[in-house]
């Protein structure tokens, strides 16, 4: 295998609080052990138009308390196309970067095992992403600071469902997996999670409804994964207006808010251990890998996996808000 002496970094897909953490960690573990370090602006779009950039420890001061990408993030469709990718090969190895660290979610970890099967290019993936679902690692980075935001949300929302007595649809992100919406409402005190993993098992409306809804509460809130397969919150409150016109719905929708803001103790300490674990990982040897956490010990996951698996969500943590919520 070549020797890597230059390491090109990048962020890819939605931004999540403790990306900055990450791309500080790669950098200054690589200038560390005695590599280069190139930052790559825009994501794969970088790679594509050359967009890079020589980084020194300086270039990542200040940023780890910082929400968002100092990189920046964005689509490629370019990079999508093989005339794309051989555009961007050109441009990483006239740069001489010999090994890539992406961070996002499964479009990019799908994107650099493509890149890296085509050029033969070391790719390590960091996972970024608010929606927790990578296969392989417990938690992802951003996921604990936009449980927060949630959870912040809230509090705030219960204050005024529980003055009008209403009901509230809250509507979260999570396009494909329901961690954020059944945690969320755990922690909250919410009555229920409505989340794409159930969406063809039950109503889960109805299910709600059934078991004791306001049997004892004036008012309730019930989190909603933004999910094709859940309709999302607009749907749930259309139908309760239909079928239970006696109570008063209100909706929700947090969006992008759960995106930002300055990442919490645990997503900075976790993107610190993720990025200097990619570093140690491409000393290694080691490529094609998602960087994650299991049982708090770092563990290597080859793309295949980590892309291809469903991350499933836990049926007790479903019980438990049903215990809790009565």
């Amino acid at each position: 295998m070549a020797k890597i002496n230059c390491i090109g970094i990048l962020t890819s897909g939605g931004d999540a609080p403790g990306m900055n953490a990450a791309i500080r960690a790669v950098t200054r573990t690589a200038i560390y052990n005695g590599l280069s370090v190139k930052g790559i602006y825009r994501g794969y779009k970088g790679l594509v138009t050359g967009e890079i950039k020589e980084f020194k420890s300086q270039n990542v001061s200040n940023i780890i308390q910082q929400g968002g990408t100092i990189l920046k993030t964005a689509r490629c469709k370019e990079f999508t196309t093989p005339e794309g990718r051989k555009i961007a090969y050109d441009n990483m190895k006239a740069e001489g970067i010999d090994a890539l660290v992406v961070i996002g979610g499964d479009g990019s970890l799908t994107g650099a095992r493509i890149f890296a099967e085509e050029y033969d290019v070391p790719c390590i993936g960091l996972p970024g992403t608010i929606d927790n679902d990578l296969y392989g690692t417990d938690t992802t980075i951003g996921y604990d600071t936009a449980l927060n935001t949630i959870l912040d949300a809230v509090d705030k929302i219960r204050d005024t469902a529980t003055s009008h007595e209403r009901l509230f649809f809250v509507e979260v992100m999570g396009r494909d997996a329901g961690f954020l919406a059944l945690n969320g409402a755990i922690a909250s005190g919410a009555e229920a999670a409505i989340i794409p993993e159930f969406s063809t098992d039950v109503d889960q409306l109805e299910d709600f409804i059934k078991n004791g809804f306001r049997k004892s509460k004036n008012s309730s809130i019930v989190l909603v994964a933004e999910s094709e397969l859940t309709g999302g919150a607009m749907h749930y409150a259309e139908r309760v207006k239909k079928e239970y016109p006696e109570y008063d719905v209100r909706v929700t929708i947090l969006g992008h808010l759960q995106r930002g803001g300055s990442p919490s103790a645990h997503d900075r300490i976790l993107a610190s251990r993720l990025g200097a674990a990619a570093i140690d990982a491409i000393m290694e040897g080691q490529r094609n890998v998602m960087i994650g956490v299991h049982h708090d010990e770092i563990v290597y996951v080859p793309f295949s996996k980590a892309i291809k698996n469903d991350k499933p969500i836990k049926k007790e943590l479903v019980n438990v808000l049903r215990a809790l919520s009565i």
